[in-house]
């Protein structure tokens, strides 16, 4: 299995970035997607993930400023993120798990897959 993310860059504050994350070694429409992100010196905390449902969940910092979304034909789940911040500044990271349930969906440990992350900056 493989998670290749990408879209990650350098933007002002305010500004918009989408990432991407593309699965491959796995039948895409049977996981869970999340997204991760982890600045220096800090733990890795929940940003967003998206069930095979469609359902999406998002953590309170970003919740209105990102969504989350995936296209099962592409394999891919997307992140995008408007009025960035500067406490946005992080290594984003995609991950995946095919038996996730709701009350572990924030929770890193329970993906069992995860991507090489892509570096978000938003400068002020």
């Amino acid at each position: 299995v493989q998670l290749q993310a990408s879209g990650g860059g350098v933007v002002q504050a305010g500004g918009s970035l989408r990432l991407s994350c593309v699965a491959s070694g796995l039948t895409f429409r049977n996981y869970a997607m999340g997204w991760f992100r982890q600045a220096p010196g800090a733990e890795r905390e929940f940003v967003a993930a998206i069930r095979r449902s469609g359902d999406t969940y998002y953590a309170d910092s970003v919740k209105g400023r990102f969504t989350i979304s995936r296209d099962n034909r592409e394999n891919t789940v997307y992140l995008q993120l408007n009025s960035l911040k500067p406490e946005d500044t992080a290594v984003y990271y995609c991950a995946a798990d095919q038996h996730l349930i709701v009350s572990s969906i924030r929770s890193a440990i329970h993906y069992d897959y995860w991507g090489q992350g892509t570096q978000v900056t938003v400068s002020s």
